[in-house]
């Protein structure tokens, strides 16, 4: 099975740039962030002609997530347990059967700086996150929990750890819930296949950060343990943060025996 995640940063501006990276990269099933789109404006029609089902959640101009599958779609679910009304998980979440696998795509909030009001409702968003995952254990077929993080994982995933004191997406406390989420089963996918530093996944669009490799890695594919054995391929695909109107982040795609 090929699984990949991508923040598009809109996808009206970017589905032209999503089409190519479909016909060329072929996933069986792509998570989506930052679509930007309410549910009745998402492109199902073009996807559609692509080969692939849709599971989308937003509101409109912020946010929005959204599963691509052409393996199946079923269950769909756009709210996490615990999250009474939704309203957390809205444009945040949403999750489906895929095949054998169960997927979830996810957009993690930016949290702006540590200490604010938006530091704190991620660090709550990351917990009702782990309530979820945990709420569902045990897990009767093998899951992928796919997104925009807005964590770094470790020193190893920001170009320059000293540039990042005292800043959001490094903080011991985003850093120790991810760690929570993988202490439930989860493995980071990518790392199976990569233990080097220097592999990003989002790069400011300002001063030239791309081009200058100054990079974060915040984009992940986290897969059941079972399922990480199988695991032969990974890669961060720098070519589609290229050329004209690139998204910010770059795809992710992981290859595994399902």
């Amino acid at each position: 099975m090929r699984l990949a995640t991508w923040n598009v940063n809109s996808l009206n501006v970017r589905m032209g740039r999503v089409e190519e990276w479909l016909a060329y990269a072929k996933p069986d099933v792509l998570c989506l962030q930052e679509t930007k789109l309410a549910d009745e404006k998402v492109p199902t029609l073009s996807l559609s002609a692509l080969g692939y089902e849709v599971a989308h959640s937003g509101a409109g101009q912020w946010n929005g997530v959204a599963i691509l599958s052409r393996i199946g779609l079923e269950d769909v679910a756009t709210e996490m347990a615990g999250d009474v009304g939704g309203e957390r998980s809205r444009g945040r979440f949403v999750s489906a059967r895929c095949g054998g696998l169960e997927v979830a795509s996810v957009y993690v909030p930016n949290g702006r700086s540590v200490g604010s009001e938006h530091y704190l409702g991620k660090l709550e968003w990351l917990s009702l996150l782990e309530h979820h995952l945990e709420s569902a254990s045990p897990k009767p077929v093998p899951l992928a929990v796919c997104g925009d993080f807005n964590v770094a994982p470790d020193d190893r995933d920001v170009w320059d750890p000293t540039a990042f004191v005292g800043a959001t997406h490094v903080s011991d406390a985003e850093r120790e819930a991810l760690q929570r989420l993988l202490k439930l089963g989860m493995v980071d996918a990518f790392r199976l296949c990569h233990q080097e530093s220097g592999l990003y996944s989002w790069w400011d669009y300002r001063a030239g950060s791309f081009h200058k490799h100054l990079g974060m890695r915040i984009d992940l594919i986290l897969i059941s343990e079972g399922l990480a054995a199988g695991v032969r391929f990974a890669v961060v695909d720098r070519n589609a943060r290229k050329g004209r109107q690139p998204s910010d982040h770059a795809p992710v795609l992981v290859d595994f025996d399902l």
